[in-house]
């Protein structure tokens, strides 16, 4: 396929850019498409300097696919801990395990094969297959979004359907045929580091003279969302339960934030609850109706933790018992001196480390 100079030229000066301006990434070296896979999981919703730790250390522990295959959830979940978005993890665990019953354990080459593969939709299979074996697959991602529409002057929302189709076809005509993964570093790379979403130097841009945001005076305003997010709050009241140096944990099961972590028993309320609102509180009752003593110690302040769609109010109650009840039973009774093995919420985290110091 021909492209056009304007876009040629684009492309050229994209990659003469990155060329020289590239950060030093571990795997921006490499061809392997387990460790590419790895490293964009990863920077899903992730900062690099945050991501490059987590990648150095998963890489270390599982380096490679079989390996991670063969490791059970909670290890996995265990060393994504602190990352977030935790469906990331559970579905590269889940992949690895694809890749093993129908490919083998060979990471697949085919762009058809990989979309099939648990958690990776366009842009990671563009990315995979474009890094890994040079196929002409554009990325789209947040980055490239703003590069294209900036450059470009366009005006539909990045959110909606056609707007989707109108960035991917783009991306796809600017593409460098020769070199279609360092094009798509490139892109990438220019949008996180130089076309940036507020205050970009845009009078020393290489791109500047065919950049339509720049001659028309619109590059604060693009690109345009066209809906926002309803952000939801959430107040979690968690039980710190100790007796005889033990407490008690339970594995979140439900589709819902934090899904297969572990946490101390909650009860979910339209508000944080005070030391007199817990005692009467139906739930509060049920766990602790047949034990003779249950005495509060203390109660965190709030803490506020924000997801990309909901906000999470906590706090967490330090009680101590007498005996064990029977609802107990139904969870997980563990060591505080282990409490570290298992894979918990940033929030969580945060607790034990308190108790720890």
């Amino acid at each position: 396929m021909i492209k056009n100079k304007s876009n040629l030229f684009i492309s050229n000066n994209l990659i003469n850019w990155y060329n020289a301006n590239k950060r030093d990434l571990p795997w921006r070296y490499i061809t392997d498409p387990y460790k590419i896979w790895i490293s964009e999981i990863i920077l899903q919703q992730t900062r690099v300097n945050q991501g490059m730790s987590y990648y150095l250390r998963f890489i270390e522990r599982f380096p490679t696919l079989i390996e991670l295959a063969e490791a059970s959830e909670d290890e996995v979940l265990k060393y994504w801990q602190g990352l977030g978005y935790y469906s990331r993890a559970r579905n590269l665990h889940k992949a690895a395990n694809q890749v093993v019953s129908t490919y083998g354990g060979v990471f697949p080459t085919s762009h058809t094969d990989v979309l099939k593969l648990a958690g990776i939709g366009d842009y990671t299979a563009a990315a995979i297959c474009s890094f890994a074996y040079a196929q002409p697959y554009a990325v789209v991602d947040g980055n490239v979004y703003r590069v294209l529409s900036r450059l470009f002057g366009i005006e539909t929302p990045i959110d909606s359907s056609t707007g989707k189709k109108e960035f991917a076809h783009l991306a796809q005509d600017l593409l460098s045929i020769d070199e279609p993964g360092t094009h798509n570093q490139a892109i990438m790379e220019f949008g996180a580091l130089y076309c940036l979403p507020s205050s970009p130097d845009c009078i020393n841009c290489p791109l500047n003279n065919v950049c339509k945001a720049y001659k028309l005076n619109l590059v604060s305003q693009l690109p345009i969302k066209s809906q926002k997010t309803k952000v939801t709050q959430r107040f979690f009241n968690y039980l710190f339960i100790e007796i005889n140096g033990t407490t008690f944990l339970q594995k979140r099961t439900a589709k819902d934030v934090w899904q297969n972590l572990y946490e101390f028993p909650l009860i979910e309320t339209d508000h944080l609850l005070n030391s007199s609102e817990l005692i009467v509180n139906e739930d509060f009752k049920s766990l602790f109706n047949d034990i003779e003593e249950v005495n509060i110690l203390k109660t965190t302040n709030p803490m506020k933790h924000i997801l990309s769609h909901r906000v999470i109010f906590a706090q967490f109650i330090s009680l101590k018992i007498s005996n064990e009840s029977e609802v107990l039973n139904r969870f997980i009774k563990t060591p505080i001196s282990e409490l570290d093995q298992f894979a918990v919420s940033r929030l969580m985290e945060l607790f034990l480390e308190q108790i720890q110091e």
